[in-house]
């Protein structure tokens, strides 16, 4: 099964210093109609405004992935952590038993972050976080590992059954992933358009896919990729 979620029917907000879309529903935020797929339930499209930000808040048994579009997040916690994560890089933090953290825009224009909650495969364990560079260059042509419960090579570790990959494509590329059974993907081009299984995507769209055998993408302008691929809840 193959669901395009447009802009349009995704939910949103504005409060000045945050623009928001939120590609499933959360609480009061985004759209009813919007489900989990398997353990993904949390993806947000953010633009924060320069010089603010979310302040110091907690977290607990979630495992958190930004990818940075645009800009760049400085990220604070009680662990005493302390980084910067730049466009096209990625930051993981397993919040474990708890963790309180706070990511600012500290510079002088807008940033812009894909952020997506995971399900861990199981609850507690110490928190954590880390980020790394990851250049696009690396990704042209082909999905490459980001984060990963499974252990791929170069990737963020994360404590979930699932796995973030990111791809480049001219416009006339393709790139294909298989997907295994009992496990569902969504993918949102950062930029460009493209085609997914036979459906049309702008930038910002999403599409979840779930009892598909893989995903199929052909780029109709130059693009920018970010799929999760997520084992099925229990």
């Amino acid at each position: 099964m193959i669901e395009h979620r447009s802009l349009a029917k995704i939910g949103g907000l504005d409060i000045g210093w945050l623009k928001a879309k939120h590609h499933f529903a959360i609480g009061r935020y985004g759209n009813s109609a919007h489900r989990p797929v398997g353990s993904l339930y949390v993806w947000n499209d953010d633009e924060i405004a320069p010089h603010t930000g979310f302040a110091m808040h907690p977290h607990a048994n979630v495992e958190i992935i930004t990818y940075v579009r645009e800009g760049v997040i400085s990220h604070e916690d009680d662990l005493g952590n302390r980084g910067h994560t730049k466009a096209g890089d990625v930051q993981v933090m397993s919040a474990g038993t708890g963790i309180r953290h706070s990511e600012r825009n500290d510079e002088e224009t807008p940033t812009r972050i894909f952020q997506i909650w995971i399900e861990p495969n199981h609850p507690g364990g110490a928190p954590r976080w880390s980020t790394q560079a990851f250049p696009r260059a690396d990704r042209a042509g082909q999905f490459v590992s980001l984060a990963s419960g499974s252990g791929a090579p170069d990737a963020l570790p994360i404590r979930a059954d699932a796995e973030v990959f990111g791809a480049t494509l001219l416009a006339g590329d393709t790139a294909r992933l298989d997907l295994g059974v009992g496990y569902g993907a969504y993918l949102v081009p950062a930029m460009g358009s493209v085609i997914v299984n036979g459906v049309r995507l702008a930038a910002r769209e999403g599409v979840a896919l779930r009892e598909e055998p893989s995903i199929e993408v052909e780029a109709l302008s130059d693009a920018e990729l970010i799929l999760v691929v997520a084992a099925n809840s229990a």
